[in-house]
């Protein structure tokens, strides 16, 4: 995507991935080539989208999914399929990481418990279980981090992104020694760290055959997908929220100090912007509930739309007439930290429609990133504005069941790219267009919509959130294995 100095859009493409392989039950997989193949494409797509010239563009910025583990060789090659975030096969890691280190010291170290998203037990698995491609092993970057490495050919990412490692000293913003130490990592096969808005490097000769961007074009840091997005919607300061439905869910909350909670059910994470931080609470299988939804039941083997099965939706009355959905398709993570977690649709009668359980759906995953909310209320993380990110936004009865849900009016800003802007926004900063992320977010994210929540569908809501928040415990037994 490409922005002028006024932060409008000038030209944006995509070019669809053709990697994902999921070989068992809570298993995923990518692999990186495709990234870099799918970014010089749609890169050169964007530039010929806007008729702008190679040297038109002042500075770069990336994002990318977080969490995922990229393992190269001696020659720079990729050793095997990353491990992306939702992959949840780490639980063994999990737990003898935990009882080596303790709950407790993990948290005081990485601000966040051991989770099988997180690429440290990614890494941990690998050497377990393929101790010939660890062998192998001389560096690990992050998904974005392996776009920008065959873009520029330098290793480095960003603190907000490296915050979902477990290898961050998340309060001191750089690698954490103590755990290099105590899983015997060496802390040269990791990326040097920058800040987000910092310049770290150009665009070589390679990157510029493949993108067609001028050779030497600076690039700035960057920022994992959820931190990007959240700078693109202008969620900078505290009291600033989003609440964002993509394939996961996340409701993000801007900080000045690391906020942690104890438990362990939100992650604390480094801000895209130096000297902050974030609170962040993420639902495995948000926008995906909807997708499996959509592509596992239809008549004809032609999917229906999401338009479609919105419509059906909005002629059901709030509250499902009693259908309760929980989105636990990938296990869960904020507030269960439960790997072995499983969704379940509850309440159905003879009566019920396929448009009760599409909105029966798109409750549950509100329901869900409430949880997050709840958390930030025990943790007294303040919540004054809230703005509604990802696909989610694009059904107007979505918004309207969050705002409902949430008890909070939301808001809708005018681009609607997410982590790209985000992304957009930093590079323009690097580039010194505006003095801080900030000053640029005061001056280019517009508000489109407000949505207000209704009073009498806001107390129906309450009592169908308490019904929700006791499906967990009651079903939790049952998938024991």
């Amino acid at each position: 995507m490409v922005i002028d100095e006024q932060g409008t859009v000038i030209a944006s493409a995509t070019e669809e991935h053709e990697s994902f392989a999921s070989p068992q039950i809570g298993w995923a997989e990518q692999n990186p080539e495709d990234w870099w193949r799918a970014c010089g494409i749609s890169v050169q797509k964007a530039l010929a989208n806007g008729q702008i010239r190679p040297e038109q563009i002042a500075c770069v910025g990336l994002s990318g999914q977080m969490h995922g583990a990229v393992l190269l060789d001696a020659a720079d090659r990729v050793v095997r399929p990353a491990l992306i975030w939702c992959d949840v096969r780490t639980e063994r890691q999990c737990r003898m990481l935990t009882e080596k280190i303790g709950a407790d010291r993990l948290i005081q170290l990485t601000c966040n418990p051991a989770l099988p998203n997180f690429t440290l037990t990614k890494l941990l698995w690998v050497r377990d279980l393929e101790p010939e491609n660890w062998k192998r092993v001389r560096s690990v970057l992050l998904p974005k981090d392996y776009v920008r490495f065959r873009l520029t050919g330098e290793r480095a990412s960003d603190v907000a992104d490296a915050s979902g490692t477990l290898l961050l000293n998340v309060v001191k913003r750089k690698w954490s020694s103590e755990m290099l130490a105590a899983t015997e990592i060496d802390e040269r096969v990791l990326p040097k760290l920058c800040e987000s808005p910092d310049v770290c490097g150009q665009v070589s000769a390679e990157g510029s055959a493949a993108t067609t961007l001028k050779p030497g074009t600076p690039v700035v840091a960057g920022a994992g997908d959820q931190a990007a997005g959240a700078t693109g919607m202008g969620i900078v300061v505290p009291g600033e929220v989003s609440a964002t439905i993509g394939t996961s869910g996340v409701v993000f909350a801007a900080t000045d100090r690391p906020e942690v909670d104890p438990k362990g059910r939100l992650h604390t994470f480094c801000h895209a912007i130096p000297g902050r931080w974030h609170v962040m609470g993420v639902t495995q299988a948000a926008g995906l509930s909807l997708r499996w939804l959509r592509d596992t039941f239809h008549d004809d083997g032609h999917p229906p739309s999401y338009d479609e099965l919105t419509a059906e939706a909005a002629s059901v009355a709030p509250g499902s007439d009693g259908l309760l959905w929980t989105p636990y398709l990938m296990g869960e993570r904020t507030p269960h930290l439960d790997p072995n977690a499983r969704a379940a649709l509850l309440g159905l009668t003879a009566s019920h429609k396929r448009g009760h359980i599409v909105r029966a759906v798109l409750e549950g995953v509100a329901f869900s990133l409430r949880d997050a909310f709840t958390i930030f209320q025990e943790m007294d993380v303040p919540v004054r504005r809230v703005r509604l990110g990802g696909g989610g936004t694009r059904s107007a009865l979505w918004r309207q069941i969050q705002a409902d849900i949430y008890d909070q009016e939301v808001e809708i800003v005018e681009a609607e790219e997410g982590a790209a802007y985000g992304a957009a926004i930093l590079a323009g900063v690097g580039a010194g267009c505006w003095p801080s992320v900030d000053a640029a977010c005061e001056s280019v994210v517009r508000v489109r919509e407000r949505v207000a929540p209704r009073p009498d569908v806001v107390r129906k809501m309450n009592d169908r959130y308490a019904a929700y928040r006791r499906v967990y415990p009651a079903t939790r037994q049952i998938f024991i294995s």
